[in-house]
């Protein structure tokens, strides 16, 4: 029988109606409980009491060390959380947690568990069988779906499938077959080989592109302390370079040593910077393309990277490089 490890953190799934609108209170055995018979050991550690548009970079790092310290004592470790922001700290964690030697499910649900009809007793039965079954990793179980963290986007406020996995396959998905694998889950070089680290530098931003929009304000922001910025570009990434000139920004910017990653305002498939001119022109300036990374997966990766104290030509390197599976080159 495997060992598991519930982390509750809050959320929609551990919430209750008060005066003030929906509030997490209920606890991790709370949410155990309305699950009825499992075929694992499970132990309940409650950590966090959170609206997940509450968590931030010193949750995060909370939440990695948790993970760091408790690990060897289990099998597999689900981690329920807030839809909000799950996937940045799905991201998130999975930088901090490289070389992660078990597998670490985030889960949640749109509806309170103590709700008749709440997705949430399938979603963490679902978090539980991804924690026993599969390879080390950082993932997110939503929705019959078994997603890679650092890939997986919240498309949805209200529907119960609220999570798809960008520009991969999911994981494992569930069928009348039970929980079934893709034919390769990933396996990482450096598993096994966990380490923690969660210096980061949160101070940057994430700017999407719109006609008209003056690029002076990106200075402004570097002005009030914004050490990296990541565009969402039009299509494959084009920024204008008439009357407003982006393209002329950003290589102030990268002279400046203040790091620009370009991505794409379309969720699916990727930015492209040497398809167009004004894809070209923003290239030749400096810009560093973010692939097909989810905009969540880009910021953490960026404010990991400046909390490594790369300069701005090692982030451009880091960039070019597949760390947990958040991009394909």
């Amino acid at each position: 029988m495997k060992k598991l490890l519930l982390l509750s953190t809050g959320g929609t799934i551990a919430s209750v109606a008060s005066d003030s609108g929906l509030i997490p209170r209920e606890s991790g055995e709370g949410l155990i409980k309305m699950l009825g018979q499992l075929p694992y050991e499970i132990e309940v550690r409650d950590i966090l009491q959170l609206d997940s548009s509450n968590i931030q970079p010193e949750e995060w790092k909370f939440i990695a060390k948790q993970i760091y310290d408790l690990r060897k004592n289990y099998d597999g470790i689900v981690v329920s959380h807030g839809t909000d922001t799950m996937a940045y700290t799905a991201s998130m964690l999975s930088f901090m947690l490289q070389g992660i030697d078990l597998p670490v499910v985030l889960t949640g649900s749109q509806v309170p568990i103590n709700v008749v009809l709440s997705d949430a007793p399938d979603n963490l039965r679902l978090a539980f069988a991804a924690a026993a079954t599969c390879h080390p990793g950082i993932y997110l179980a939503f929705s019959e779906k078994v997603m890679l963290g650092c890939r997986s986007v919240k498309v949805r406020t209200t529907n119960f499938d609220a999570f798809e996995s960008v520009n991969v396959p999911p994981v494992a998905t569930v069928t009348s077959d039970g929980l079934v694998f893709e034919s390769q889950q990933l396996n990482f070089p450096h598993a096994n080989q966990c380490t923690l680290n969660t210096e980061i530098d949160p101070h940057v931003s994430l700017v999407k592109l719109f006609p008209g929009f003056d690029p002076k304000l990106l200075f402004a922001m570097v002005e009030m302390g914004c050490k990296g910025i990541v565009i969402e570009g039009y299509g494959l990434g084009g920024m204008n370079y008439i009357r407003r000139n982006m393209v002329g920004a950003i290589g102030e910017l990268i002279k400046n040593g203040i790091p620009v990653i370009a991505t794409s305002q379309c969720l699916y498939e990727r930015s492209d910077l040497t398809k167009y001119e004004v894809g070209r022109e923003a290239l030749l300036k400096g810009a560093i393309s973010a692939h097909d990374m989810t905009s969540e997966s880009t910021i953490t990766k960026l404010m990991w990277a400046l909390g490594q104290k790369m300069n701005v030509h090692q982030v451009a390197d880091f960039f070019k490089h597949n760390i947990v599976g958040e991009v394909s080159l």
